[in-house]
């Protein structure tokens, strides 16, 4: 996808360090989650789902902490530490561009993310990020939280590869973030508190329509689009469906457990985004 160098002026982007900055060409370990991409790390690398499942709920109730900002860093310096440092940039200066415009037209009040970059482990306004799950959005602190060396897992270990499967992460995660500005966020959260028994089923229907939104953004630039980055963006989005990554840690395929769909749903959602480029068809909950 041929994405427009970011505007230093137009994003914010901060390094909050963790274990000793950023690796070069993008390698290093995976990052830290506690909503998106969270099952992954459980799948993946065997740690069981309800216990960090529990995590995740326990770190979303305290209180929120402000990360360790680190000093004196511009967005040129910040952005430019790794090349997926500089795609993630980029795609938040064009996700930006893409919806600042679309809730002016709605007449809702717009705030854009933080996008911040840490290596190993950081504080997030959701609390502690340790380095054994993925990216993730803190509602709290309205940021968007990422180890860069995650993109590797996300080729190596999931076939999840090329340049549109990764901007399909940022803006998934961003799509979070379409959520908590227009209530959607705090009204599911509401609904899970109030029947448990229904928690995971709303989480899916989260996880999906952040996916929609991650393809309404790529469908209303799709002359920016280049061969072969749908195809790579919607074998992203199967390769992070929960049955494929239960499969593939060798654990009987669980529905009532997924927390963010299917290959299939996944796949469905993003491809509708795609097609659309119109958020009004991302209605998950109907």
């Amino acid at each position: 996808m041929r994405l427009d160098r970011f505007n230093p002026a137009n994003i914010r982007v901060r390094d909050v360090g963790g274990g000793g900055g950023f690796p070069g060409g993008g390698g290093g370990k995976i990052g830290c989650g506690t909503v998106v991409i969270a099952l992954i790390a459980a799948f993946v690398f065997g740690v069981d789902p309800g216990q960090m499942l529990g995590t995740i709920e326990q770190v979303q109730q305290q209180a929120p902490a402000e990360p360790e900002y680190a000093a004196g860093k511009s967005a040129e310096e910040i952005c430019g530490q790794n090349s997926y440092a500089l795609e993630s940039c980029n795609a938040l200066s064009s996700l930006n561009q893409t919806w600042e415009p679309r809730f002016t037209e709605a007449k809702v009040a717009f705030d854009q993310p933080t996008l911040n970059f840490y290596v190993g482990g950081t504080r997030s306004g959701c609390g502690a990020a340790q380095s054994s799950m993925g990216p993730f959005y803190c509602p709290a602190d309205q940021g968007i939280y990422i180890d860069t060396g995650f993109y590797d897992q996300l080729d190596k270990q999931l076939g999840a590869k090329g340049d549109f499967a990764r901007y399909y992460v940022i803006a998934h995660e961003y799509g979070h973030h379409i959520q908590k500005l227009i209530g959607t966020a705090d009204d599911v959260r509401s609904a899970q508190a109030q029947n448990p028994s229904r928690a995971n089923a709303l989480q899916v229907k989260m996880e999906l329509q952040a996916d929609c939104y991650a393809g309404v953004w790529a469908g209303r630039n799709r002359t920016l689009i280049e061969p072969g980055d749908m195809e790579e963006g919607l074998q992203a989005a199967s390769a992070i469906g929960d049955d494929t990554l239960m499969r593939g840690a060798g654990r009987q395929v669980s529905p009532e457990s997924f927390t963010h769909g299917s290959s299939a749903q996944r796949v469905e959602w993003l491809r509708r985004g795609l097609e659309s480029g119109n958020e009004d068809e991302c209605d998950t909950f109907s």
